[in-house]
């Protein structure tokens, strides 16, 4: 009898959306649709829909801990996905399992406002990320406000970003993608940044949809996903970025809600 195949497993480290759109429930998604197994640790509750957060509560550091634990010393985990970690303590414990259990192909989604513009971590939170999990991770992912709040870099266009960059790569940070699709523009461009290599630009053309609920969560999710199957870090990012821009195009053609709908993370298997 030859032996069982291990699942190939990736952790999301994130908040819950009641919406289905953004948060765990997207990221859980994204590892199915891509083929990984998914494990989850809930940072905190969010009351949402398409059209808004209307109530936010951060779970407290001694259960995110005990759900980091109880995953971890269990489960054999190829890659991390953080997204809303709410508040210093909590990347704090975030930051002590990362160390305690030597987590590789760790990417970080410093999710801080959601699509709503509602505000989803404290200030004070950016602080954090600096101090401690910059060194510790594989990737950051911030969108244009996020690399601001992050580096104090204003961001005006692309030729910003490595600004911005050099910032975040000082701080210890390996590689930092900054995605570009809060600029005005025919396309949607992010460049990946890396220590002592050239920029990495992946483009694709802008999809006219209102449709975008959770797509910095998907997008987070999908590279932690292709790491987890073993990809190395530029190919992982190639690969959701064509994974994205297709949930994108394909949630642009359905509706959900009264707001920003999601994409589609099964555009695969749904005609």
């Amino acid at each position: 009898m030859s032996e069982a195949k291990r699942y190939t497993a990736a952790l999301t480290i994130a908040g819950s959306d009641s919406g289905g759109c953004a948060g765990i429930q997207a990221d859980l998604k994204t590892f199915s649709a891509i083929g990984v197994f998914g494990a989850s640790v809930i940072t905190s509750i969010t009351a949402q829909n398409t059209q808004g957060v209307r109530a936010v509560e951060a779970l407290s550091p001694k259960i995110i801990r005990q759900q980091l634990e109880a995953v971890l010393d269990d489960v054999a985990i190829d890659a991390v996905k953080t997204g809303m970690l709410p508040s210093p303590e909590i990347i704090e414990v975030v930051a002590e399992m990362i160390d305690r259990y030597r987590l590789k192909s760790v990417i970080v989604d410093p999710v801080m406002v959601a699509t709503s513009g509602a505000r989803l971590a404290l200030a004070s939170t950016a602080g954090a990320f600096k101090k401690e999990l910059c060194r510790r991770i594989a990737l950051i992912t911030p969108n244009v406000p996020e690399a601001e709040a992050l580096s104090g870099v204003s961001i005006q266009a692309e030729k910003d970003f490595r600004e911005a960059a050099e910032v975040l790569l000082a701080q210890g940070c390996p590689a930092v993608l900054i995605k570009g699709g809060h600029l005005p523009s025919a396309c949607s461009v992010d460049i990946l940044f890396r220590q002592d290599k050239e920029p990495v630009s992946f483009s694709s053309p802008r999809i006219c949809t209102a449709n975008l609920h959770g797509t910095g969560c998907t997008f987070s999710a999908a590279i932690a996903a292709y790491c987890a199957l073993g990809r190395e870090l530029e190919p992982a990012v190639k690969s959701a970025k064509t994974y994205i821009s297709s949930a994108i195009l394909s949630g642009s053609k359905r509706t959900l809600g009264k707001g920003h709908g999601p994409v589609n993370h099964f555009f695969k298997s749904v005609a």
